[in-house]
């Protein structure tokens, strides 16, 4: 897999913005709101654009991932920020869920079945999702805070949000 392009994160304007935009997105009001309206916001543009196009991405390098539901089978794209590993190819992602209580139903979705498609910049890439251990969590958890308030999200949400390093996969054939 070809390592992913320099220009991964937010845009200069999103740069400019990021520590009010991290300062909001701590807040409760934030973790409020933001559930309702962003998700819905993303898939939209995501079905418009082919998935060039997320909000999150002004402020945090994002991607559409797509499990497969736990109870239903079906198909449940989901905007997640991301974190990209360049030296792999493979992304970082925080289950946490805007700081609920609950985990997010994608990380469910990927414990019962890994093997997920990543929409990133319009590129779509068969992907496994592997939980992080204790120790390989605690070995990036300083780079996911550092790119957003992750530990304000697990202090108010009263749990430990779930990571996953979602591996591409070679296509058949390979």
């Amino acid at each position: 897999m070809a390592p992913l392009s320099r220009r991964s994160g937010p845009s200069s304007f999103g740069r400019a913005l990021l520590p009010l935009i991290q300062r909001m997105a701590a807040s409760a009001l934030f973790a409020r709101i933001a559930p309702r309206v962003l998700p819905r916001l993303d898939r939209f543009l995501a079905r418009r654009t082919g998935g060039r196009v997320q909000i999150a991405r002004w402020a945090v390098p994002s991607l559409m991932l797509t499990t497969t539901g736990q109870k239903s089978g079906e198909p449940r794209p989901t905007p997640v920020a991301c974190l990209p590993e360049r030296e792999t190819g493979a992304f970082l992602v925080v289950g946490s869920n805007f700081g609920r209580e609950k985990h997010p139903a994608w990380t469910g979705n990927l414990l019962t079945t890994p093997e997920a498609v990543v929409n990133y910049k319009g590129r779509e890439i068969p992907v496994t999702g592997v939980l992080l251990s204790a120790e390989e969590k605690a070995d990036v958890w300083g780079k996911l805070n550092a790119m957003w308030p992750y530990d304000s999200y697990a202090t108010r949400a009263g749990r430990e949000p779930r990571v996953f390093r979602l591996v591409p996969r070679r296509p058949p054939g390979r």
